[in-house]
Order: C-alpha cells, then structure tokens, then sequence
C-alpha cells in the first residue's frame, strides 16, 4: 500500500463505498446535536424516520443555554430547549440538558466526556466540530440537511479533502498561545486561505501544545476556510483519554492506545500543500476587522488602505469604518468597553488558569462575563479558586455555554461598543448587532480588562506563569 497521511488513514477506515463522481460515503462513529439541530428532527419525522443509531448521537443544550437565572426560561430560548429535550426524549438519545452536572458546549464536552476518541469519525452541525480533530479524530461540521441524513442512516457523503500540512517550527515565547498561532496562519494566509483542504498540524511548537492549546488550534481551522483540522494523536493525547467517562478502560484502553499510536502521517506520504509558519516571530495577535484574517500582532498599527491593493482596500475601509479605527494608529492602547472569557474556542481550565493569572489581585477597569466551557471546567475552576480572582477583579463568573460567543442566549455586546473577545469570530453583529469585537486569546482578554485597552499581555504575565 502507498504511504498514507493521517487524513487518507482516517478517511479509508471509515468509507463503506465511493461514488462514480468520487464521493464517499462513510460511515459516523459520534453524531452530536444540539438546539439549532432541530430542522433535521423536523424532516426525519416528516418522513416517519427513526434515529438510525441512537446509543451513537449525543444532544447538548449549549447555544440557547442562558448563563443567569435558568430556573426562569422564556421566548425563544424556552422553547429551543424544550425542543431539543422533547426531539432527545422522542428518540431515545442521551441528553446533556441544561440541569445535567455536565453539561457544556458541545465542543467542550464531547473531547471531556471521552465521547471524542482517536480514530473516530464526529459530525455536528456546527462548522466548529474541527475543534475535535485535536485528538486524531476526522471531525467536521455538517448542515441540517446533512444532519437528517445521518440522524436516519449513521452515515454521510463527503468528497475527501486535499492535505494541507501545516508546520509550526520553534518555540513560542511566553504569553503567545494557540489562539496566537491560528490567528497568525489565518492572517498570513487568509479567510479562504485553507479552503477545499484538511490540515494536519504538525512541527514542534504542535507537539508542545496541550490537548486545550491542540483543541483551540483545530477549533480555528474553519476560520481559514478549512474543512477540517488535524493533530495526530500521541503521549498527550493518550493521557488526557484516560479515565474520561466514556473511553475504553483497562485492557481495551490498551489495545486501543495501540491502534492509535498507528494514526501518523507516513514519513514518505505527500501532501497537496505544505505551509510553514516559524512559531519563534509569533506575537501575541489581535483581530482589527471583521474577519479573523485581519489580524495584527499587539505591537502594529492599525492598516491604512490607501496602502492596500485596490481589492483590499475597500474591504478595510469598511471594516475600519464599522470598527471605528484610524488608519495608523497602533492597536496597543485602543480602548475596550467591556470583555468576554469563553467559547469552545477558549473557554476550558488552561485558558481560564491563564486569564485569572493575569487577574489575581488586580482590577478590571471595565465589565466583563467569564464563561466556562462546561459546568465541570466550572466546578474544577472554582476547586482552584479561579471564580474568586475573576469575582474579586469585577467580572461576572457565570453558567457554562456559548454565551456571548453566539448572542442567541441574552449575553450580549451593545450596539457600537468595543469588546475584547476570547472567542473565533468576529463579523459584523457576532457578538449583537453593532458589536464591535476583537479576537484574542483569554490572556489578552484579561490585559485588556486590567487596562481597560487592548494591551500586550507579556508585561502582566512575568512572573506569574
């Protein structure tokens, strides 16, 4: 057999056949659902159809989930829950519900559960399902359509993707994180950069990444236009399966860490595309615009147009003018009228650990929400008195969920104020209509609460981490 990338191994384990047009079919090992899959509910039971495989799909209350007063649901987001717990009762599905001592984003939950495996093969409807890819499995977000189909049959067509490696060489320096690598790659290589490709992160600053920075990386892939991203699975993968709740144990673990340790890319496999991205020049980043393509390190100035190709230009004058910034003036110092600590981009206990190391014993100057990515990073955050140093800086400390991610669940950015956001995007009316957000990671979010501007988080983390 020719030598296979990581991509080929997983994609050849999974297909059951392959069209004339060169589509595959393939077969779901994890189906996660959540409120917005409630169109695909909605046309199975048109058709009379059960849930193909039901001990296989998961439901998650996360978009719709409020992070205040859920004794107390109303509107929309009453009944969105109360639909996707009716859909999960109806069908026999195992159901992570808003009072479930588990329950989070499904991004988050999913890998922390053990339900996310090497190997595996996860659909979600949700393009942010590449966050799974950290641990080896072929994971990537589905449309409702897509979803009816694997709720009926366990299985989907897709056309296989080209390979893209992406290789992060050297060291990052202190205070630059995997949200600074996505961002930096995304930047340089921009919004459709990756597009019709599957990435496979690879080099040594990859390596040295824990399966939360691994999670954050593969989560952003989509944002560059990938179909999916890619960390092969190794020593660290391994030791965060273990002892999940829902991963082999005992003598099964065994063989099956054996059957993961195979899921490499061949030495001698090809790729359609390979990039280099040298992790040693990497600052901390944030976004300027209203893509994550338009991303600056801290340090750089805001981007004149009149210096952009004529293309560019008129994409930028209309970022800055909905962004109100001045072609010229550096980002550093820019203020901020509020931030967010969350997501399934950045929202587990590394990134609440870094945050509040920048927090302890200091003030915010302006309000902010953190929101963990589950109720159990929740619980092990407060274990460690995490909540009292974002409590004690003046922040809210709230309930596990997209929250101000999405907008869909009450937490909000107001029309024309400026949030530093620890979240993956950042186009008009994201975070509200009007909002006004900067991506960064949690570090940054938390400098920029301690200063009340966006600020370069290096000089508040020496000597703390």
């Amino acid at each position: 057999m020719s030598a296979r990338t990581l991509l080929d191994k997983l994609w050849d384990g999974h297909e059951i056949l392959r069209r004339d047009d060169g589509a595959s079919l393939l077969w779901v090992d994890r189906h996660l659902v959540h409120e917005g899959s409630h169109h695909a509910f909605a046309k199975i039971g048109e058709r009379g159809l059960p849930v193909a495989q039901p001990e296989l799909t998961f439901a998650v209350a996360d978009h719709y989930a409020p992070t205040r007063d859920r004794d107390h649901l109303e509107g929309d987001i009453a009944r969105m829950i109360r639909t996707l717990e009716d859909n999960a009762a109806r069908h026999g599905l195992r159901l992570f519900g808003l009072r479930d001592p588990r329950q989070g984003i499904v991004h988050v939950l999913g890998p922390e559960q053990g339900l996310t495996l090497p190997g595996l093969l996860v659909n979600c409807g949700d393009s942010h399902t590449s966050t799974h890819g950290a641990l080896g499995a072929l994971a990537f977000g589905i449309g409702a359509t897509e979803v009816a189909h694997v709720l009926a049959t366990q299985t989907i067509w897709q056309r296989r993707p080209k390979r893209m490696r992406l290789t992060v060489t050297g060291t990052l320096g202190e205070g630059v994180s995997a949200k600074d690598v996505a961002l930096n790659w995304i930047a340089k290589l921009g919004a459709d950069g990756a597009r019709g490709h599957a990435i496979e992160y690879a080099g040594p600053v990859v390596r040295g990444l824990s399966m939360e920075g691994r999670m954050t990386l593969c989560n952003l892939s989509i944002e560059g236009g990938a179909r999916l991203g890619l960390v092969a699975p190794d020593e660290v993968t391994f030791e965060y399966v273990k002892g999940r709740p829902f991963a082999p144990e005992g003598a099964a673990l065994e063989r099956a860490m054996e059957d993961w340790a195979a899921l490499v890319s061949d030495a001698d496999a090809t790729f359609d595309r390979e990039e280099v991205i040298d992790g040693d020049e990497i600052a901390p980043t944030v976004t300027w615009g209203t893509s994550p393509e338009e991303a600056l390190p801290i340090g750089a100035s805001v981007p004149d147009p009149a210096n952009l190709p004529e293309g560019r230009a008129a994409r930028a004058r209309e970022a800055l003018d909905y962004m109100g910034l001045t072609p010229g003036r550096t980002l550093e110092g820019t203020p901020v009228d509020q931030v967010f600590i969350g997501s399934c981009t950045n929202g587990r206990i590394e990134d609440l650990r870094l945050a509040a190391a920048v927090l302890k014993g200091r003030k915010a100057r302006v309000p902010g929400l953190v929101s963990p990515g589950s109720a159990l990073v929740k619980k092990q955050a407060e274990a460690e008195g995490l909540d009292r140093i974002f409590t004690e800086a003046g922040l809210d400390w709230v309930e596990a969920g997209c929250s101000m991610c999405v907008g869909m669940n009450g937490d909000l950015v107001a029309p024309g104020k400026r949030c530093a956001s620890s979240t993956n995007r950042n186009f008009k009316g994201r975070q509200g209509r009007g909002a006004r957000t900067h991506l960064m990671s949690p570090a940054m979010v938390a400098a920029a609460a301690v200063t009340g501007a966006l600020s370069d988080v290096r000089p508040l983390l020496k000597g703390r981490v």
